[in-house]
């Protein structure tokens, strides 16, 4: 197919398209196709931006294995508010992602909760890798920001652990199908960079990102411990005082 005419150039162009949309993430069993607001397969060092209304859930997934999804999340109406490893780990007191974990921002508050994990290789102490970092800064240009805006990550799909003498070992991944699903507390803008490990230079498979309306899972309790709890009180709190501040 020549693109050397403005004829062949469409045609060359939209047989990329098709190919593309052909080649695009499954729909998650059970959800319905009208209710999904994002969906994307992000090859390898490749990356995504999308904003995400409150009570959406992500599921992020590992089709062919080698996926490293680098995460952050910012609050969508105020960015100054993100994505805090530190608090993430420090709240619930758990260095290790899992279903129940909650993703907080600096002030406190959820601004997602991992709701399903089957792959349990994940890392919340490396942050990203240049080629990720890069991703991401590509990435938030699109949504306004800049690159001071983009900090520490939780990557997830390779795995690290903390040794007895403080050494990091990597774990890599837990193979292919494997998924995770978030639940998003508050308006919030992703970010997410499918590129290496800073300490696990394999090379990256594709990530699969789908994004769908479901706002009946807030009601959800995915973790009892006291901390977690009180962390959604704060959140919901916040939440009702700006929606009846914009309803004045």
């Amino acid at each position: 197919m020549t693109t050397a005419n403005t004829t062949g150039a469409r045609d060359h162009a939209r047989a990329q398209a098709a190919a593309a949309i052909g080649d695009g993430p499954e729909r998650p069993a059970g959800v319905d196709a009208t209710n999904i607001t994002f969906a994307q397969r992000i090859p390898a060092d490749g990356y995504a931006n999308v904003v995400l209304a409150r009570g959406t859930r992500v599921r992020l997934s590992d089709p062919d294995g080698g996926a490293c999804a680098h995460l952050l999340l910012l609050r969508a109406e105020s960015p100054w508010e993100r994505l805090n490893v530190a608090d993430t780990l420090k709240v619930p007191w758990q260095a290790y992602l899992g279903a129940g974990h909650p993703l907080l921002s600096d002030q406190g508050r959820v601004l997602a909760t991992v709701l399903t994990d089957t792959s349990g290789h994940h890392d919340t102490l490396c942050g990203p890798s240049p080629a990720a970092r890069q991703g991401l800064r590509m990435a938030g240009v699109k949504q306004g920001l800049e690159p001071r805006d983009i900090g520490p990550t939780v990557s997830f799909f390779r795995g690290v652990r903390v040794e007895s003498d403080g050494a990091l070992t990597i774990t890599g991944g837990s193979g292919a199908g494997a998924a995770v699903e978030l639940l998003v507390h508050l308006p919030v803008t992703l970010l997410v960079a499918n590129a290496e490990h800073p300490l696990d230079p394999t090379p990256v498979t594709p990530l699969d990102l789908v994004a769908w309306s479901a706002p009946g899972d807030l009601a959800l309790s995915p973790n009892s411990d006291p901390e977690y709890l009180r962390a959604v009180e704060n959140t919901e709190q916040d939440w009702h005082a700006r929606t009846l501040e914009a309803r004045a």
